[in-house]
């Protein structure tokens, strides 16, 4: 096992820069996912790592050494691609084998190792078979026991488990975590699936644009996002982002938002009235209440689940999505009043996207959580 360490590293495809300057640090044994939409330079980074990507500028190490000019076989990593890569014409035995074959291991010796891999992924019956009598999930093992047969310092995952269907990523997920739980080996995992990053990881590397917008545990990521990117992102159904603008007067504070409503907040040091602002709120985080005491807006759809019932309703041209556990027979069109949680919600400078103290938010929870117009122009005398 070892660290890896990625310091300014930069790529560029003749003027085109991939990746600007990323910097991350994965520790000894740490299951690392690295998530971020399609072209944001995760899998290139990834490549990088292993060497199948050379680097424009900046530093690699893999246990305290730097790899950037050293070839793949020299790396001590082993890598799980999307497509499996089996050799058709070899059987799960001889696929397993195949590096240590290559490299003159002894007979004895790669029989001990694929039988431990084996045992370890349940693949022992199956190892006297070729790939296409396999289902996707088998090998999709198979091809992670050809890596843990290396017995390497790294293990590199190119969205593995894309190409199976929607219960076998499930399956596959929890085999995933327990394989790690077992082995202890450095992981470094790339999908563009946030849930996948969220049950997976001990750290989340958030990439948007060849840069990275956020390093933390999942549900530090969840709870406490530094943008409006991140905050969108993490979570599904994603993020409520609701336009706004902070009002202060006489020492009280809050953000108006379409139709008149007053969020409440407490003063805080960094409160500047006539900001423009969003309010985040996860669709978890609104509850239902009465006719005139919350956000009003009208349902669209209405989409059961079986375990909880999502909701998406108009707030003038705003979309809002709702999650609740309790059923309800909601029919499109009907007006709906929706209570934010202020303890778990956020605000977002809506110029730079940035997080705001989120201290004003969570000493507003304990006052009233919304206001109506009349309610608002009695409180503060602006236009």
């Amino acid at each position: 096992m070892a660290a890896v360490n990625a310091k300014n590293v930069v790529k560029r495809y003749d003027s085109v820069e991939i990746l600007h300057g990323v910097s991350i640090d994965i520790a000894d044994g740490e299951f690392t996912v690295l998530v971020g939409p399609s072209g944001c330079g995760k899998s290139t980074l990834l490549r990088m790592i292993a060497g199948l990507e050379g680097i424009t500028s900046g530093d690699i190490s893999i246990g305290g050494r730097v790899v950037n000019d050293l070839a793949p076989k020299e790396r001590d990593i082993a890598m799980v691609f999307q497509s499996y890569a089996l050799y058709p014409h070899m059987t799960v035995y001889a696929n397993m084998a195949f590096s240590l074959t290559l490299a003159k291991t002894d007979t004895q010796k790669i029989r001990e190792q694929v039988d431990h891999a084996a045992g370890i992924l349940n693949l022992t019956a199956l190892l006297e078979r070729y790939p296409r009598q396999l289902s996707g999930g088998q090998r999709q093992r198979v091809a992670m026991g050809r890596a843990i047969v290396r017995n390497p310092q790294v293990f590199l995952f190119d969205e593995p488990l894309s190409n199976l269907d929607a219960k076998l990523r499930v399956q596959m997920r929890a085999e995933l975590k327990e394989l790690h739980q077992r082995l202890k080996t450095t992981s470094i995992y790339v999908t563009h699936d946030q849930i996948e990053a969220m049950t997976l990881a001990d750290k989340i590397v958030v990439m948007r644009d060849g840069r990275v917008e956020q390093v933390g545990k999942p549900l530090d990521l969840y709870d406490n996002p530094a943008n409006v990117f991140v905050a969108g992102f993490i979570g599904s159904p994603a993020m409520n982002f609701i336009d706004g603008v902070l009002r202060a007067e006489g020492g009280r504070c809050g953000v108006e938002i379409a139709g008149g409503h007053l969020v409440s907040l407490q003063p805080d040091d960094a409160f500047v009235a006539g900001q423009k602002v969003l309010l985040g709120v996860r669709p978890e985080h609104f509850s239902l209440t009465r006719q005139g005491q919350g956000i009003a807006s009208k349902v669209v759809v209405v989409e059961p689940t079986g375990a909880d019932i999502q909701v998406v309703s108009k707030l003038g041209d705003m979309e809002l999505v709702s999650v609740f556990r309790e059923r309800h027979d909601f029919t499109p069109g009907e007006a709906i009043y929706l209570e934010p949680d202020l303890s778990k919600a956020h605000l977002f400078d809506a110029a730079s996207g940035r997080a705001l103290p989120a201290s004003a938010m969570r000493a507003g929870a304990a006052g009233n959580a919304s206001a109506s117009r009349s309610q608002v122009e009695q409180l503060y005398s602006y236009s």
